[in-house]
């Protein structure tokens, strides 16, 4: 019997056999995809169905899923975004990570909704799909070659320009299994966290490219969701707030932000030794948005539908990297290659940015490791001779740059470093681990001083994504809750991540981007109606999004996580030295904290195992026995 037809979607999954070179599709049917979307959830239920405990990260039966979600490339701005999920090599559980770009859409376009990719191949290969169908291709010319180089390699074999090619590749990081290696898109877009690009490199895959085909997927309502398209850019443009940040000038503004008068210490600086950014203000200016668009030879490179002034292409014009062109960097990379590895020349930090980028590895892990390496290297844990000659002093750029290439490369000390920080730091010794910043699962925060915002360090912590689960991104007025009032409050920080939990694990389900959308339910609530004719109430929203988690929670302790392992480092935890939150630190408070919101959650208040009633009421009826040991 034929699959019914559902709006909004392709209707097709593709699954890809690396270790027979099979390619097979399937479908699923509409009470699937109303429970789960697309997106993240669809990644996460075939995660947790196909993967089971014993499954490594490397291992051929491990799955790599890269899905798109029902609003996929239509008219809202940046839904070329897609979601990757696997089990990742950092925390030894789910990665669940997006990316922008033109992937997603184009995805659609060529007829499925989603990829599941399992076992590893013989030899190199790379997954070509477009109009309808997919083959996989000899990817033995493509070896070594970074982000760039290879979609640009594969434009030229199948002879297509790059607007007409949306290609995902690993750099030689993921080749080389580095554990915080990235799957690289349309060059400067990235799937990031917790080593997607070395799964995808132990599956000997070096890329995936998607033309862009004629086929659109059916909309219910295409009027009504060509409006909401135009409401979500006009509620940012009528924003003053909006207009004037991630609008105009993308993430450009964080570094000057967060280094000026007033700030509340949020800058990350020299692996949290400081609070205090030094530098000088013509320095500071440098790493703005006006300085950089007015003297960089900037060149719009949009998103999927994307009317925001974020991506760029820039050529560097003054000082010893002239004619250097890369991308913009992203408020995080600037953080990493600035500020966390004292570092003041904004035009060096550029440079790093886009050598990590092409190098295939998330510049958040990479920035945080070279931050506890130098630190190391400061106080004599570290000496030249560990450091194969290298001199890594705070803002050394040249060293830095040899160093991530050992990383990449797995070259000397960088096979060390390429292990990530918290097993790098238990190498490394002495007290390295109790410099690294990381949470106890084993990933790294985003590019901020967490102990300053307790909300995104918590979220951090208690993430079962590998990342933080976007708390920080949400108006809680939005669902119809208060802002906190008291910011280092144990309860409220607890209650305040459990009760707006799932609100962006929804929007990730949807194929669309954070920054135009500003995860506005009861918006993305009525865009999926237009697009499927699906009813959903933000409560509805809210408890896909729950299913999500409860889901890859489950998973996680299937796979080892404990209790224990929701919490900081030492360093992570730590009270800071100085700035405007000298000598505040949440730990004396953590456990009550992770009770509070255990409860909250439904989950077991010592274990943190979601309850039987409440996996029951998620529709996760199925994982009861999994972790109970008794059927529902």
């Amino acid at each position: 019997m034929a699959a019914t037809k559902v709006d909004g979607y392709a209707g097709k999954i593709l699954r890809v056999d690396l270790s027979n070179e099979q390619l097979s599709e399937e479908t699923l049917d509409e009470t699937t995809l109303r429970k789960y979307i697309g997106g993240t959830g669809i990644g996460a239920k075939y995660l947790y169905d196909e993967v089971p405990p014993g499954v490594e990260w490397s291992d051929p039966e491990n799955r790599l899923m890269l899905t798109s979600g029902p609003l996929g490339g239509t008219r809202i701005m940046g839904s070329g975004t897609f979601s990757v999920v696997t089990k990742g090599p950092l925390t030894n559980g789910a990665a669940a990570t997006q990316s922008n770009g033109f992937f997603g859409a184009y995805l659609k376009f060529a007829g499925y909704d989603g990829i599941v990719v399992q076992g590893a191949a013989r030899r190199p290969l790379y997954l070509y799909i477009h109009d309808g169908s997919a083959e996989l291709k000899d990817a033995s010319h493509l070896i070594g070659k970074d982000t760039w180089e290879t979609p640009e390699a594969i434009c030229q074999v199948l002879g297509k320009t790059e607007r007409e090619l949306s290609v995902a590749s690993i750099g030689p990081a993921g080749e080389k299994l580095v554990k915080y290696a990235s799957i690289f898109v349309d060059k400067g877009h990235t799937a990031s966290h917790n080593g997607v690009g070395a799964v995808m490199g132990s599956k000997n895959l070096k890329a995936i490219a998607v033309a862009r085909g004629r086929r659109r997927p059916s909309l219910k309502d295409s009027q009504r969701l060509s409006a909401i398209a135009n409401e979500f850019f006009n509620n940012i443009v009528n924003d003053p707030v909006a207009s004037q940040g991630v609008y105009r000038w993308g993430t450009l503004t964080g570094v000057v932000r967060g280094a000026s008068p007033g700030a509340t210490g949020f800058l990350p600086v020299k692996n949290y030794t400081t609070s205090i950014f030094e530098i000088e203000p013509d320095k500071l200016e440098k790493f703005g948005g006006p300085y950089i668009r007015s003297r960089f030879q900037p060149k719009p490179k949009p998103c999927w539908a994307c009317r925001m002034h974020h991506c760029h292409i820039i050529t560097i014009t003054e000082g010893p990297y002239t004619g250097f062109v890369g991308e913009e960097p992203e408020y995080e990379c600037f953080a990493s290659w600035g500020p966390v590895i004292g570092q003041t020349d904004a035009a060096a930090a550029i440079v790093i940015s886009n050598e990590v980028d092409r190098l295939g590895m998330d510049c958040n892990e990479a920035g945080w490791l070279i931050g506890l390496v130098m630190e190391c290297y400061e106080k004599g844990i570290l000496t030249k001779k560990d450091t194969d000659g290298l001199e890594m002093t705070w803002g050394n750029v040249e060293a830095v740059r040899a160093m991530l290439r050992k990383i990449a490369y797995r070259q000397g000390f960088g096979d060390v470093l390429a292990e990530g920080v918290m097993r790098a730091a238990q190498r490394i010794g002495g007290d390295a681990p109790q410099f690294a910043i990381h949470t106890m699962k084993g990933n790294t925060p985003r590019g901020h001083d967490h102990r300053v915002n307790w909300t995104m360090l918590f979220d951090t912590c208690l993430s079962q994504m590998s990342s933080d689960e976007g708390h920080s991104m949400l108006r809680p007025e939005d669902l119809g809750l208060e802002r906190l009032s008291a910011p280092f409050s144990p309860e409220e920080v607890a209650k305040s991540n459990a009760q707006t939990k799932g609100a962006v694990q929804f929007e990730d389900t949807l194929g669309t981007c954070r920054f135009t959308t500003r995860t506005d339910l009861r918006l993305l609530a009525e865009a999926l109606k237009a697009a499927t004719g699906w009813e959903f109430t933000t409560t509805e929203t809210m408890e896909v999004g729950k299913r999500i988690v409860d889901l890859l929670r489950a998973f996680n302790m299937r796979h080892g996580h404990t209790a224990e392992m929701d919490a900081p480092s030492p360093r992570y935890g730590s009270a800071p030295v100085d700035g405007p939150a000298k000598g505040v630190t949440i730990m004396p408070d953590w456990e009550k904290m992770r009770g509070i919101y255990y409860a909250q959650m439904g989950w077991d208040k010592e274990t943190g195992k979601p309850l039987p009633e409440t996996l029951a009421r998620l529709g996760l009826e199925h994982v009861i026995p999994d972790l109970w040991g008794r059927k529902p």
